[in-house]
């Protein structure tokens, strides 16, 4: 191949290649979320919002809606877009910049989380079927299916804090590999915001779809090898449940 041929290659290359996906989002809106969050007046606010942080906020909710098809059904793409935008928007004051963690991860998962766990609440109005867990709480009901343990409680929050403490002391005192390491990581990392970044809902309980698709999204591993690695963790959380119900 000659010179010219060679330097069309590489041209026609470098004019193919994409560009970053986080170009409309990099320092200087990081800045601006940061500046926003500290404005001392609404007009300030309105100022950076219209000027940093709509546009790009815009085109990042319009690539993970494209990107992982979450649509939803009765509701037309402007639609969808412009709800998640506008519920992102209620959680953009919970965004903490001193746990160097970057807006965009953060404001990411609230889009992801927020989309998937309304579609899951509007096939389940669709579809209405009793889930699994529909049928355990009926079960729980019964007398004769259930068994009480005193007045003893433990609250959700109570026991993610318990819980968060242990897993961080043991990612350094256990032995675990590289993909158990990798997952405890991220593990600590969703439930140690999972108060803002999971989407409301009229109950306590998390969605494992939505935990098990924000942990692949974390990690880069597998649906099986998040299984196989989270053994341990389901060993430990259920023995601080056994001795928290003790005291």
């Amino acid at each position: 191949m000659s010179n010219n041929e060679t330097e069309t290659s590489l041209e026609k290359k470098k004019k193919g290649r994409k560009p970053s996906t986080l170009n409309y989002f990099a320092e200087r809106e990081e800045e601006a979320v940061r500046n926003f969050l500290v404005a001392e007046t609404q007009e300030e606010r309105n100022k950076i919002y219209n000027e940093f942080l709509k546009h790009p906020l815009d085109k990042m909710i319009s690539s993970i809606i494209r990107r992982y098809k979450l649509y939803r059904k009765d509701m037309n793409y402007e639609e969808v877009h412009v709800d998640t935008h506008s519920f992102l928007m209620t959680k953009i004051e919970k965004f903490k910049p001193s746990k160097e963690k970057k807006a965009y991860s953060y404001f990411g998962t609230i889009c992801k989380n927020y989309l998937m766990g309304q579609i899951m609440k509007d096939q389940k109005e669709m579809n209405r079927k009793i889930s699994y867990e529909d049928i355990s709480s009926d079960l729980c009901n019964r007398p004769d299916m259930s068994y009480l343990i005193d007045d003893d409680e433990l609250k959700s929050e109570y026991v993610i804090k318990k819980f968060l403490e242990r897993l961080k002391n043991d990612l350094d005192q256990i032995n675990l590999d590289e993909q158990e390491k990798k997952l405890g990581s991220a593990i600590y990392d969703l439930f140690e915001n999972y108060g803002t970044i999971f989407p409301e809902t009229n109950n306590n309980k998390f969605n494992k779809n939505i935990i098990l698709f924000e942990l692949r999204e974390m990690t880069n591993l597998s649906t099986k090898e998040i299984r196989n690695s989270i053994k341990k963790y389901k060993k430990m959380y259920f023995e601080l449940v056994q001795e928290l119900l003790k005291h």
